[in-house]
């Protein structure tokens, strides 16, 4: 064993120990997290408004400090582009990370350099407990890649601004370095077509052993990659690829279509976001992502019942339940207070806490008063798929509005690299599922106030084509798996239908 295999196999222990001390300490650290913020941010000019103490309860937390949505930082935000410090916690942000909203436009997310190191530190656990798992621990002259968006920086004001997996570009450990891939260069270029491109061309000789980025546009990797080394499979390219590393949005819609490029390969999902890193999946063999509790962010969670009838009663970690589904509240030492992140999440554990994604709060349709989410769809696709086989590229679910009963319903677009073999046959099978998950769903379609679901083949490249059409193509860009209204399906319907 080499000398660098013997410090990663001494640091994966450490790291196995560690995890297991963490999930015990959950509530204790979840305890010691609040405290923090409260003291970095209670001298804060936020803090000052809202007359918080040293001594700040959690039921006078959970009581004075409201709920609050990107608008309400507004105001701070625009004081701490112009360089002033103590705006929402003590000093002031070395970035923003920022990120898109549907009715705020361009966010800027405070992203201090005590929450950056909890970022970093997230990704390198997460490797050195999958190390432990496989009882590899060769990272020597190997390659990691990760697609990503672009490092370039800019600037609001007096402050840096770049995407979240942009920003992580320009931090890279310097013992990762050397067969760290894209380089910086390749990784600003535009468009992402070109991007692309290069990224092949660096990459296909290299000895690749960890790949990462968002399962749509690893795919769309994958097919350059082929495409320019005239190979069947990723496998036949990279011969010791062991791990894949996803986030963003579920790797399970696209699992018939990245295996039949890369199969045989480890996976893990991550749950980064701009405003903090909330959980990985910590073992091999279950899917559930294990809710950090010890990287400074302190959650609270509204069931999405009680958000969607505007009831915003809140609850910490200790009393959550299972198998609901909650919009999850965080506040950060970066200085988010009580900040709704709009995503839910289920938990499916308590000892240790572990959740999966549900989806987004603002991604439902509900036309009809149906109040479908992004994990009942995801849950029927896959159904779909595995009883009438099928690949898929890309999907979207919006519902129809007809003149009569009849002629509505739900209209799902997909893009598939195979489909099914019945697609008669495969739209009866989701519809079922769908009405064995959502109660509301299956009143409608049995009461014939809509019709069944109806599946909307899209020709290759309707999805990309609509994100380009948006300016929003590649990078950590994700197309909305669900929406209450039309945008995306009549964009489809007009050009690739």
């Amino acid at each position: 064993m080499s000398i660098s295999s013997f410090v990663v196999k001494f640091l994966a222990k450490q790291a196995y120990r560690q995890n297991i001390r963490n999930q015990k300490n959950a509530i204790e650290d979840q305890n010691n997290t609040y405290k923090s913020i409260i003291a970095f941010g209670r001298s804060s000019h936020y803090g000052k408004n809202f007359n918080i103490t040293s001594n700040f309860k959690y039921n006078e937390y959970a009581e004075k400090i409201p709920v609050s949505k990107y608008e309400n930082y507004k105001e701070y935000i625009s004081l701490i582009s112009k360089g002033e410090k103590n705006i929402l916690t003590t000093g002031k942000p070395i970035y923003f990370a920022i990120t898109s909203g549907t009715t705020s436009g361009t966010k800027y997310i405070p992203l201090t350099q005590k929450m950056w190191n909890y970022h970093t530190l997230a990704i390198k656990e997460l490797l050195l407990l999958y190390a432990y798992q496989k009882n590899d621990f060769n990272f020597s002259n190997t390659a990691m890649m990760f697609i990503q968006g672009s490092p370039e920086l800019k600037y609001y004001n007096k402050i840096p601004f770049a995407k979240l997996s942009g920003i992580a570009a320009r931090h890279i450990p310097f013992y990762l370095k050397k067969n760290r891939y894209p380089s910086v260069k390749t990784n600003k270029l535009q468009p992402w077509e070109k991007k692309i491109d290069t990224i092949v061309l660096e990459t296909y000789n290299k000895n690749m052993k960890i790949l990462g980025g968002i399962p749509p546009w690893v795919i769309t990797y994958f097919q350059a990659l082929l495409k320019y080394t005239k190979q069947n499979t990723v496998n036949d390219v990279f011969k010791n690829l062991k791990l894949y590393i996803h986030g963003g949005t579920s790797i399970e819609p696209y699992k018939n279509t990245f295996s039949k490029l890369c199969s045989n390969i480890d996976t893990l999902e991550v749950y980064p976001a701009s405003e903090g890193f909330f959980g990985y999946q910590n073992c091999l063999n279950d899917k559930s992502l294990l809710l950090l509790t010890n990287h400074g962010v302190f959650y609270e969670f509204i069931s999405l019942e009680d958000f969607r009838r505007g009831a915003l009663q809140r609850i910490p970690l200790e009393d959550v339940k299972l198998h609901i589904d909650y919009v999850m509240i965080v506040s950060t030492v970066s200085g988010l207070w009580a900040y709704n992140t709009g995503d839910t999440v289920r938990f499916v554990s308590k000892n240790p806490y572990k959740i999966m994604f549900s989806g987004r709060a603002s991604q439902y349709c509900s036309a009809f008063g149906e109040h479908v989410i992004e994990k009942e769809i995801q849950t029927a696709l896959l159904e779909g798929l595995k009883v009438c086989g099928g690949s898929v590229v890309e999907f979207t679910v919006c519902p129809k509005v007809g003149e009569d009963n009849f002629h509505s319903c739900h209209q799902w677009f997909v893009e598939f690299s195979e489909e099914p073999s019945n697609l008669l046959h495969f739209e009866k099978i989701l519809n079922q599922m769908m009405e064995k998950q959502n109660i509301y769903y299956s009143d409608l379609v049995q009461s014939n106030i809509i019709a069944p679901l109806k599946v909307i083949a899209v020709k290759n490249g309707g999805f990309n084509a609509y994100m380009k059409s948006i300016g929003k193509f590649g990078g950590q860009n994700k197309c909305p798996h669900l929406s209450n209204e039309r945008k995306i399906g009549d964009y489809l319907l007009r050009n690739y239908v």
